[in-house]
């Protein structure tokens, strides 16, 4: 056959090698050069049986022009060896991508940065030329701090840390953030090898907070804390510091390890307890200024730098269970008196209520024991009565002091709140803060009286009026000494049958015999019975025992009759 017309089998033969060249082609990145440049294409020849066509806009950087000309060497990558214009389809940009790729990924399991260019905004950040390669750029990893236009790094040259890759998806995540923080710290690093503690420096306030205030020293930020800003008391820094404002501050820490540095104002002037117990013994009067009041006192400023503390019991003589707010307010001047001081711990303790007459001193000074003084009932316990008296302080009236007679359990039922009484001064303790008083004192004690003038005794002889007749036995009144006591049933007679209280009638009047006379307890009894025992005794006594002969119907008969004739 001749070369016009090949034969089956070079047919056969140039088929396969056309599929061959179209296989090791497509997608893959080939040489080609720039035959000619028509409008916004260029003409690539890439050695295939057609050239293709590659938008010159893929040619240039994003965002700029191409200096593309005709007879250029260019990388194109081979999507399709002919299209359905018979033209091979190339990409310039695709072939960037796969170069950038194999770049990036070498760059990036070596962990070192790569340059780009951020060229167009994104939701949730902005999209990053990589060389060709695209990147996302998350908006909190543009800056260390946030930041609002982001315009002026646009299109310019930037340097970027690999976060993440992805070749599969396409997906690239880098940061600017990252690669400002290492050479900031770098810097920072630097910075603090020429500080050192206690070295005066000049910075810039940058940050205000409620705990103090961040000053940049030139690169690196200290933190200036609020209680290291002045000797005084400082409530928020912004009393003597603004943004911007240039302080001239001490290093008083520096961490070689975080890099932290504590800076401090006030150690730049003379430290005002320097010398303080000099300046304020124990026992003077000064004027302060209240700065803060708390649930346990109040602070008082003396002069700048130096607070004193008036503890709530410190605070009245008489006001235990207020609450300082009540008593004091802030900025109000008071004069108060210096109790304790403590320059170690940098502590002073002060007095209000020292400033002001003690009203127990005063009360035991006006009203002497045994005075008699009067007040209103604040309060009943269950062990006594409060009474309020001068100087608003108060004094005690205990259950035992109530009344000489009955139980002051049943006799404080009978006060009120709010009573007006009079009782007497048992006792006043200036140190406890203590006034005993007395109710009963102010009464007729019969029973003191009458052990006293020993006319009351244990076997002595009494006249008993009847005052009440009950089943257990008699309510009486001893006559002479105005005392009530009590006669038992089995106690109204030594013969049974005549132990009965019907026998007696209110207002009649009965000898009887002191059984029990208990001072401490103020317990009498007394016995019809005990006499009559007693005087049968005597008449035994007297005239003789039952073995003369006489019976004791006639011994009593004759002690009868003997003391008949001696009443007449």
């Amino acid at each position: 056959m001749s070369e016009l017309n090949p034969s089956r089998d070079d047919f056969a033969s140039l088929l396969a090698e056309s599929f061959t060249e179209r296989d090791a082609a497509e997608g893959s990145v080939v040489k080609g050069i720039v035959t000619a440049i028509e409008k916004d294409m260029a003409i690539v020849d890439v050695g295939l049986k057609v050239e293709g066509r590659v938008p010159l806009k893929e040619f240039g950087a994003k965002g700029k022009e191409t200096d593309l000309k005709v007879g250029d060497e260019v990388e194109v990558y081979v999507e399709r060896i002919e299209n359905a214009l018979g033209e091979a389809m190339l990409s310039r940009e695709k072939a960037r991508r796969e170069e950038s790729w194999v770049k990036l990924e070498a760059k990036f399991n070596a962990g070192e940065r790569v340059e780009g260019f951020i060229f167009n905004q994104v939701k949730g950040g902005f999209t990053v030329d990589l060389d060709g390669a695209v990147a996302f750029l998350p908006r909190s990893q543009v800056d260390i701090r946030p930041i609002r236009d982001v315009t002026p790094l646009m299109h310019t040259p930037q340097p970027f840390e690999i976060l993440k890759m992805d070749k599969r998806r396409g997906n690239i995540v880098v940061s600017r953030r990252t690669v400002l923080e290492e050479s900031r710290a770098e810097q920072r690093s630097e910075i603090v090898q020429n500080l050192e503690e206690g070295q005066v420096v000049e910075g810039v306030v940058k940050n205000i907070t409620d705990y103090g205030a961040f000053v940049d020293l030139g690169g690196i930020d200290g933190l200036l804390h609020v209680t290291d800003m002045a000797w005084r008391r400082v409530n928020h820094p912004t009393e003597i510091l603004n943004i911007g404002q240039t302080v001239k501050v001490q290093i008083i820490r520096i961490n070689q390890e975080t890099h932290r540095i504590s800076l401090g104002m006030k150690q730049l002037e003379a430290d005002p307890w320097d010398g303080i117990g000099g300046k304020y013994p124990l026992g003077k009067k000064v004027l302060g200024r209240v700065t803060n009041i708390t649930d346990y006192g109040a602070f008082v400023e003396l002069e700048p730098g130096i607070e004193g503390l008036i503890h709530v019991s410190e605070m009245s003589w008489t006001k235990k269970n207020v609450h300082p707010g009540k008593i004091l307010s802030t900025t109000q001047e008071v004069e108060v008196v210096v109790l304790e001081v403590d320059p170690v711990k940098r502590r002073i303790s002060l007095g209000l209520k020292q400033t002001l007459e003690n009203p127990w001193e005063a009360f035991a000074r006006n009203h002497t024991v045994g005075s008699v003084v009067e007040g209103e009932v604040k309060n009943k316990t269950e062990f006594g009565l409060f009474i309020g008296l001068d100087g608003d302080v108060d004094g005690m009236v205990h259950l035992s002091d109530l009344d000489w007679n009955r139980p002051g359990e049943q006799v404080i039922e009978e006060y009120n709140r709010g009573d007006m009484v009079k009782a007497q001064v048992l006792d006043v303790d200036v140190e406890k803060e203590r006034i005993s008083l007395g109710i009963k004192q102010l009464g007729h004690d019969a029973i003191g009286e009458a052990a006293a003038s020993g006319e009351l005794r244990k076997g002595a002889v009494v006249t008993c009026e009847v005052t009440d007749v009950k089943d257990g036995g008699l309510e009486v009144r001893l006559v002479d000494h105005d005392v009530e006591s009590f006669i038992k049933r089995s106690d109204l007679s030594r013969d049974r049958a005549e132990q009965r209280p019907e026998r007696f009638s209110v207002g009649q009047k009965v000898d009887a015999r002191v059984t029990v006379f208990d001072k401490k307890t103020r317990r009498i009894s007394v016995s019809i019975k005990a006499l009559e025992i007693a005087e049968e005794k005597e008449a035994v006594a007297q005239f003789g025992s039952t073995d003369s002969g006489a019976s004791l119907g006639d011994i009593l008969g004759a002690a009868l009759k003997n003391k008949g004739g001696d009443d007449e």
